[in-house]
């Protein structure tokens, strides 16, 4: 499976989660009236199904985020990108998921993918013995930022997760790597579990994100369909998907 299709899947679970996050009340309350116009009287079932699938977007999410410090080749352009998408898609977050008010005590995802990269790009650019004696810091420093500053979304277990699958690009990882494809591949999965398991020891609902582990155990490493529209598409789908849900949400309110 190449980037490309994670990418699919994690765009397409993220939408569905949004999409009940943001149209259904969790209660069967609904206060939208989205879901009588699908099936009457099931908005509690609607709501709970969609946010189950939603769990598997963010951990593919969190191990794109590795896989692009591993081979991007301007990880401050990289950087930037992400803290650019940050600051667009705060509106359309607050709009979309937190019941049509700015709200700027919660903030949304690209900050957590920001700051578990910055982890993850000081892992990679420090080519000394003393950053595993650092990397406990950093990730102290960020998830505290995360949770008390700028409470971002997963808050401290985003950043860590991302902290804990960056671990999978180190030299055990480079040791096996050209020789068995099969245990290096292992390697991927057995971080992308501990990633995930940060998650679910922060909120049990994220068990369901384990899910995710299947098809990043499939993926081959290879981009697949890449094209620069295909990658703004990508970054911009997050931004947008969320204008479209405050619309549809504020319509049928």
């Amino acid at each position: 499976m190449s980037a490309f299709a994670l990418k699919i899947i994690a765009m397409v679970t993220m939408f569905i989660d949004h999409l009940f996050a943001s149209c259904i009340d969790p209660y069967g309350v609904d206060v939208w009236n989205i879901s009588r116009h699908i099936v009457p009287g099931t908005g509690t079932t609607l709501y709970w199904i969609g946010r189950m699938i939603g769990r598997i977007a963010f951990p593919i999410f969190c191990f794109q985020i590795v896989e692009g410090v591993r081979y991007t080749k301007n990880w401050k352009r990289y950087m930037a990108r992400l803290a650019l998408l940050a600051l667009i898609s705060e509106i359309p977050f607050d709009l979309a998921l937190k019941n049509f008010q700015i709200d700027m005590s919660s903030q949304n995802v690209f900050l957590t993918l920001l700051f578990g990269m910055m982890i993850v790009t000081f892992m990679k650019v420090v080519d000394q013995d003393w950053k595993y004696l650092v990397w406990p810091v950093l990730v102290f420093g960020y998830g505290y930022m995360a949770k008390f500053i700028f409470h971002t979304d997963y808050d401290w277990s985003g950043v860590v997760c991302i902290a804990v699958m960056g671990l999978m690009n180190e030299p055990w990882e480079k040791v096996f790597r050209p020789y068995t494809p099969a245990v290096s591949q292992m390697i991927h999965v057995v971080f992308a579990a501990l990633g995930i398991f940060v998650l679910y020891y922060k909120n049990s609902f994220e068990i369901y994100g384990f899910f995710a582990l299947f098809p990043i155990a499939l993926y081959n490493g290879r981009k697949g369909y890449s094209s620069k529209k295909v990658q703004y598409a990508f970054y911009f789908f997050y931004p947008v998907h969320l204008i479209v849900l405050f619309v549809i949400a504020y319509t049928f309110r």
